[in-house]
């Protein structure tokens, strides 16, 4: 954390406010009802207790036995935050039960102010949340009277050098922007329901910090069981370190002969070809194959199941599972469904920084665009995966899937190829009234490659890879042909 700064007490949150709050200063919260204001405040109060810092929480909407019920939920003790309840007022002078003489907005916007300033006397909080500012505007008389009493406060506040969270109703600010002029932060919360996948969307945006720069754009965020999380939207800067000298074997002889030795570690390798083609099988072996080298690496599968792959690879003899005991390689499921970019990419770097994994399987590229199709285009998410992976000098392997079985040749659907330092195609053909499959090296940025077609067998044994196909032409159609080879002209 930066020097002079106060822990947000949330994770993810430090690093969009490039270290966390400025002491002394008051922000706005805003957020709609639902959004997680009360939830990430108490968080934060909670972090400030751990620091041992004097921390007070003054309620204008929810009872105080309504708080601590919903933290337990949390499994959070509150018991070391001074916990104030504004919600019920005295409302003297009264006549039969009616005010006399002044409005009720009169009367209850001296008695609420008198109260703040009387809490604040009494606790001398170092961190203090208001929850929430907006019910101090519906009882101000007026406009003018509440930027007054709002300014006033701010200013008693920075006074007493106390760090300030001020819950707002993001509707009343459009109408009332003197309180984001006043405070020295904005942070909004959102909360908004996907129209493609009708699940709720949670994103985080600081649209105002003063005296600091800050992650800019939304970030999106999970109320978890144990609070809330946000996963900061980094831009990952393009680097290019250069590639690696060492080769990564393939662990085929005739694919090595292809491409020439194999690939290089530090590149970015994308396996294209149609469903049932042996993609997945192929990159599986890759993981395994680097494992028996010293290699770690980690494959995030987007449509097919842990126990699906490894019945898989137990039946054409690759030992995926003796990888896995030995923690060389691991498997994760990711449900396409509920999860956004900057959390993936948040699973990847704990991966690759904190578990040594050098090696990244993405399994395939359509299922994590089912999974980013909310949060824009495919081709931008995965290049910031890209620029990371580069950045830490690791390997990536893209498995695309192609729509058309046979027929004109594509690389890939959604305009991914270029990215890729290393292209390896696995297609169907059929010759002699049977369906074969073929594999070429398309594309190998680094170093030269052999430009073969030759054929794809899985079988029991493993995969297979034949000969150079010579005597057949048309392969890239699907429908090949028997080529007489004396007619060849001379190169």
């Amino acid at each position: 954390m930066a020097i002079g700064r106060i822990s947000t007490g949330i994770p993810g949150l430090d690093e969009v406010l490039h270290g966390g709050f400025l002491p002394a200063s008051s922000y706005l919260l805003l957020g709609g009802p639902g959004a997680g204001k009360t939830v990430l405040s108490l968080q934060f109060l909670l972090q400030c207790r751990d620091d041992d810092s004097r921390c007070l929480f003054l309620s204008l909407t929810e009872s105080v036995a309504t708080i601590r019920r919903d933290a337990a939920s949390f499994g959070w003790n509150l018991d070391a935050i001074d916990l104030v309840d504004l919600t019920l007022i005295d409302t003297s002078p009264r006549t039969n039960g009616e005010y006399s003489v002044f409005s009720p907005s009169e009367v209850e916007e001296e008695n609420i102010w008198t109260r703040i300033y009387q809490a604040i006397e009494k606790h001398r909080p170092r961190r203090l949340v208001i929850d929430s500012v907006t019910n101090l505007r519906y009882l101000s008389t007026d406009e003018y009277q509440y930027r007054k009493h709002i300014q006033q406060l701010i200013r008693y506040l920075s006074q007493q050098q106390c760090l300030s969270l001020l819950l707002f109703e993001p509707g009343e600010l459009e109408r009332e922007q003197s309180i984001a002029m006043a405070v020295d932060g904005i942070l909004e919360l959102h909360s908004e329901i996907s129209k493609e996948r009708v699940t709720e969307i949670r994103t985080l945006e600081v649209s105002k910090f003063r005296g600091s720069d800050y992650l800019s754009g939304r970030h999106t965020l999970r109320i978890t069981a144990d609070g809330i999380v946000v996963y900061p939207h980094r831009i990952e800067i393009l680097q290019r370190p250069g590639r690696e000298s060492m080769k990564l074997s393939t662990g085929i002889t005739a694919l090595d002969e292809l491409l020439m030795g194999g690939f290089h570690l530090g590149t970015c390798t994308l396996l294209t070809g149609p469903s049932g083609t042996g993609k997945s099988s192929l990159a599986t072996h890759f993981l395994v194959e680097a494992a028996r080298n010293g290699v770690r690496g980690a494959m995030y599968c987007f449509e097919e199941g842990a126990e699906s792959i490894l019945d898989r690879c137990r039946g054409i003899n690759i030992p995926l599972q003796s990888c896995l005991d030995r923690g060389t390689v691991i498997l994760r499921e990711v449900n396409p469904l509920e999860m956004y970019p900057d959390e993936f990419l948040e699973i990847i770097r704990r991966d690759v920084e904190s578990d040594s994994r050098q090696i990244v399987v993405i399994d395939s590229l359509r299922g994590y665009n089912l999974a980013m199709d909310e949060f824009g285009n495919l081709t931008a998410n995965v290049q910031n995966i890209l620029n990371y992976i580069r950045r830490q000098r690791a390997t990536l392997f893209l498995l695309n899937e192609m729509e058309n079985i046979v027929g004109d040749l594509r690389i890939s659907e959604d305009g991914v190829s270029y990215l890729a330092d290393n292209v390896l195609m696995i297609r169907y053909a059929e010759y002699s009234g049977e369906i074969i499959k073929v594999v070429a090296c398309l594309k190998k940025r680094h170093g030269d490659f052999q430009t073969d077609l030759r054929e794809f067998k899985i079988s029991g044994q493993g995969i297979l890879v034949g000969e150079k196909l010579s005597r057949l032409r048309g392969l890239l159609t699907g429908v090949p042909q028997v080529e007489d080879l004396g007619s060849k002209p001379e190169l």
